[in-house]
């Protein structure tokens, strides 16, 4: 068996972050206050992603929630989604069991367990970031 992928909430400088790396991907949340648009979540798949016009993320469990966007961007094996709140985001790791993310042909399935008590640790630090 493989070890179980943990999400981690850290700091580096003025960014906050929340991490989680499996055997298929990495998957980092940030917070960068010196950015216009300071919250982003990075997906990166050693396979890549095939393009498509929207982005989805299906978040499965006890706070079920689909966001979709066209406001995404792949750039090597990483798809990029930025905004100015990511609330819904947050919650829905921390609320379900499992995410699934799509674009094009392309699907991730991002395991969420253990994931809520990091996410209080990175709205900590975006509360606090710059203090």
């Amino acid at each position: 068996t493989s070890p179980a992928a943990a999400w981690e909430a850290s700091r580096d400088g003025p960014v906050c972050l929340l991490t989680q790396t499996t055997e298929e991907a990495t998957v980092t949340v940030s917070h960068d206050i010196t950015k216009d648009v300071p919250y982003a979540i990075d997906l990166t798949r050693a396979d890549g992603w095939q393009p498509g016009p929207l982005f989805a993320i299906r978040f499965d469990g006890l706070g079920p929630l689909t966001i979709t966007t066209d406001r995404h961007t792949v750039t090597d094996n990483t798809l990029t989604v930025t905004d100015r709140g990511f609330g819904n985001v947050l919650n829905g790791i921390a609320q379900n069991f499992v995410a699934l993310a799509t674009t094009g042909e392309t699907a991730l399935v991002i395991p969420l367990e253990g994931a809520a008590p990091e996410v209080e640790k990175f709205k900590a630090c975006t509360a606090n970031v710059g203090v």
